[in-house]
């Protein structure tokens, strides 16, 4: 007799996937009143909702209080064996504990529940068994339940993790919706990442101000601009009157096409050769905006003016380089 031939490594990744999918599109089906109650509690809780669950379960339930932090609900992971050594004191009654266990029998999990229940706190119970210890002391059920595991051998945590990660992820959005919680909302609880840097960063925070300005007044001799537009390091020059008005540019593209026109630079003013009108953009701008308006014209710097048009300062393409906004 002939041994069945195992399925290829490929197929076997493929039916890993379809497994999954399934469970996910099961999942969706099963969204009812429970869930929209689960989001009612968060959204009335007065403290914080704190998360536990222990093994691969613990492992998503970290997951899950990571991503309902970072976008707009306060919350935390607890180890339950930690927990059941002292660090329950960190869980008060204003706050919702949200308890994952697929059995809904892990003794670490189970060993809470009187007293999570005594504390009078709202329990929710992510779970695939209602009947289970977890699912009895849940006051709202979020149903985890999946037909099989993606582990051919039907042991490792794998469909029923990901069925949990995704129902963390549906509550954190709607909860996201429900709060009206926007990308600057985002970006403050990401400062440190390139998504904060973009949506918190303005002109102003990186633009070129005071002497650092390379700025002539109308009729400099261009041989004295220039000179000033080599100290400065911009790659430009602005023109501009006493009270901050704009009168022109100029840059060291403008400079090459000067040479090519002229052969004796010396005996010209700034007036002369400057380009009049030029782009500019208000401090209070994004960061990001520079940027596009810079790629969008290819020029390497662009003026920032106050709220009253005046010149505020000079962005340039390397700065944006520098603080991670490019």
């Amino acid at each position: 007799m002939e041994k069945a031939q195992s399925p290829s490594r490929l197929d076997l990744a493929r039916e890993v996937l379809h497994t999954e999918a399934d469970a996910l599109r099961a999942l969706a089906g099963r969204l009812n009143g429970a869930f929209l109650n689960a989001v009612d509690a968060i959204l009335a809780c007065k403290g914080r909702v704190v998360v536990t669950g222990m093994g691969k379960s613990g492992h998503v339930g970290r997951k899950i209080a990571a991503t309902l932090a970072s976008t707009g609900t306060p919350a935390f992971f607890v180890h339950p064996a930690e927990a059941a050594h002292g660090d329950l004191g960190m869980i008060t009654a204003n706050d919702v504990v949200i308890a994952l266990s697929n059995s809904g029998e892990a003794n670490e999990v189970v060993a809470l529940l009187p007293a999570l229940k005594r504390k009078g706190l709202l329990l929710i119970g992510m779970t695939g068994n209602d009947q289970s210890a977890l699912g009895r002391a849940a006051d709202i059920w979020l149903d985890s339940h999946v037909e099989k595991e993606a582990c051919p051998l039907g042991l490792a945590p794998t469909t029923s993790t990901t069925v949990q990660i995704a129902l963390g992820d549906a509550l954190a959005v709607t909860l996201l919706d429900a709060r009206q919680f926007s990308p600057e909302d985002f970006a403050l609880s990401h400062p440190g990442g390139s998504l904060g840097r973009r949506l918190l960063v303005h002109v102003r925070d990186v633009m070129h101000t005071g002497d650092e300005l390379p700025l002539v007044a109308l009729g400099t001799p261009l041989k004295e601009a220039l000179l000033i537009m080599s100290q400065k390091r911009l790659g430009m020059v602005t023109v501009a009157d006493g009270d901050g008005n704009i009168l022109g540019i100029y840059t060291d593209g403008d400079l090459r096409r000067t040479l090519e026109r002229s052969g004796n630079i010396y005996d010209l003013a700034i007036d002369d050769v400057m380009s009049r009108n030029p782009l500019t953009i208000s401090q209070e701008k994004l960061a990001t905006e520079a940027v596009h308006l810079m790629e969008q014209r290819r020029i390497t710097s662009l003026l920032a003016v106050n709220a009253q048009g005046k010149l505020a300062g000079v962005v340039h393409m390397h700065d944006l380089f520098k603080a991670g906004i490019v």
